[in-house]
């Protein structure tokens, strides 16, 4: 990439610049794949600096993991990249000063990367068209959570169109840059091995679980007006089970991808009552054990209510209605302070019609592809291996045992991976959308998930407690047993 930019970091002070956008960058820098003509701007209405901004950003860069962290050399070299403007986003004088910074220079591309709250979107908006900063070669980034509702998710999207082409949006989701969604595309996509099985005739369900040890940490504001559906499936995990289920696009540009992705979620089955009773299970950690150490209840958490009804867990069925998918059943399930951290989809095939062999119990053929925080692909398959002679001595044959493949992408690719956000972020500034949200998918996310939480505010149960350190309450399970099936660690 040989281009010079400007990126605007609104939020410049704040958490995920430092914690995930800046290392991000570094990284990019460090491969290589970050133009060095590019400027990097912190906003935020702390006055300061760019030598300030410099010091602060290396200071944070303290607390990031090791193999990140840039030794002093590196970011000598680094920060000159980096530079600062004290913007208040409700003053137009501090808009009409950034204006004038960007304007010391023609780029490229001007990126305007908004992580901030979502409901200053608007305001900073109307600033930047007021500052004549929505130029055709001007990009917004636009960081979850987009809304708490499909209204206030339309209210959003109708604001920023007022200001930006749909084409200068990009709506970031930070699981979709992973390279395990990527490697989920190019092998769906670009091998021709799946593709027959991938249908309602071979797969007999499909899971997809995204579990987290950690509880809400420092996050309890944020997360009470929150919670894991919002949090999670709304776009996570909807966006997993669009790539696990769509039809392959006529190419590779970023409208045939979302094209497929948005007929997807519009075939996902709609809610009746019965099913919002049966399919769909919300819970609430209590206190427990982590790791062999002793964690708080969810509502003993800083800044959670200790009446809080907000759902940590949440496991669901559903069915795609079209022809590929009728009848097979997609189970999601996401929480935080569960057993262990990982994150999966497992593709469960049908057993085969006529058994002449002894499978073993619980057996069965599938697909996992991993995503954190291991990186791969195991295929579960049966093999006759050698068995112990039974008593008559004869050979005990006929008996299977359970074998798997296992690719381990980061094994194979090590230091050539590129992490999500440094993905992402050389896309906005090369202008690639793949790997984006449109306003459609997003809508259309939102007005399936919207009767849950309708139902949910008409629920006065509230969520089930499952303890600290456990797979979720007991009523997960019971829902996929429903079915005649089980979660993975069930077996």
């Amino acid at each position: 990439m040989n281009m010079s930019f400007d990126l605007v970091f609104f939020g410049g002070t704040g958490d995920l610049v430092w914690r995930k956008l800046m290392p991000a960058l570094f990284q990019a820098f460090r491969h290589g794949t970050l133009p060095e003509s590019g400027r990097i701007i912190g906003v935020a209405r702390d006055a300061m600096t760019d030598e300030q901004y410099r010091t602060l950003i290396q200071s944070r860069f303290e607390q990031v993991e090791g193999a990140k962290r840039p030794n002093d050399e590196e970011f000598a070299r680094f920060k000159a990249m980096l530079h600062y403007e004290r913007v208040d986003l409700s003053n137009p004088a501090d808009y009409a000063q950034l204006a004038k910074r960007l304007a010391e220079r023609d780029t490229d591309n001007v990126v305007m990367y908004l992580a901030t709250a979502p409901s200053l979107f608007n305001t900073v908006c109307e600033q930047l068209a007021v500052a004549h900063l929505n130029t055709p070669k001007t990009r917004i980034v636009l960081e979850k959570p987009l809304g708490h509702d499909l209204q206030s998710n339309r209210a959003i999207n109708q604001s920023v169109r007022k200001v930006f082409e749909e084409h200068q949006i990009f709506r970031i989701d930070h699981y979709l840059g992973k390279p395990s969604v990527q490697n989920l595309f190019a092998m769906r996509f670009g091998n021709a091995l799946f593709e027959p099985l991938w249908r309602r005739e071979h797969i007999a369900n499909i899971q997809i679980t995204i579990a987290e040890e950690l509880g809400v940490e420092k996050r309890g504001g944020f997360y009470e007006n929150t919670g894991a559906l919002r949090d999670m499936v709304q776009n996570h995990a909807l966006q997993l089970l669009c790539a696990i289920a769509m039809e392959p696009p006529i190419n590779a540009h970023a409208d045939a991808i979302r094209d497929e992705k948005l007929k997807v979620l519009r075939a996902l089955k709609p809610w009746t009552t019965e099913t919002l009773g049966q399919h769909v299970v919300r819970g609430q950690y209590s206190a427990g054990s982590v790791n062999g150490q002793a964690v708080p209840g969810y509502k003993d958490e800083t800044g959670v209510s200790p009446s809080s009804s907000t759902e940590t867990f949440v496991a669901l069925r559903t069915e795609i209605a079209n022809w590929r998918w009728a009848g097979v059943p997609f189970y999601i399930r996401t929480g935080k302070r569960l057993a262990s951290r990982e994150a999966y989809i497992e593709i469960n095939f049908h057993p085969t019609p006529h058994a002449i062999f002894q499978a073993p119990a619980g057996g069965v053929n599938k697909l996992v592809i991993h995503l954190q925080p291991k990186d791969g692909l195991e295929l579960h398959l049966f093999a006759e291996g050698q068995h112990k002679r039974v008593k008559s001595g004869h050979q005990n044959s006929g008996t299977l045992s359970s074998v798997h493949l296992d690719l381990d992408f980061d094994k194979r690719f090590g230091s050539e991976r590129v992490g999500a956000y440094e993905r992402l972020l050389l896309d906005v500034l090369d202008g690639r959308l793949n790997l984006f949200v449109r306003s459609d998918e997003q809508e259309e996310a939102w007005r399936w998930v919207e009767p849950i939480l309708q139902h949910w505010a008409a629920d006065t149960q509230g969520p089930r407690p499952y303890a600290a350190g456990t797979w979720g309450p007991s009523a997960s399970s019971a829902m996929i047993a429903r079915d005649g099936f089980c979660w993975s660690e069930e077996i």
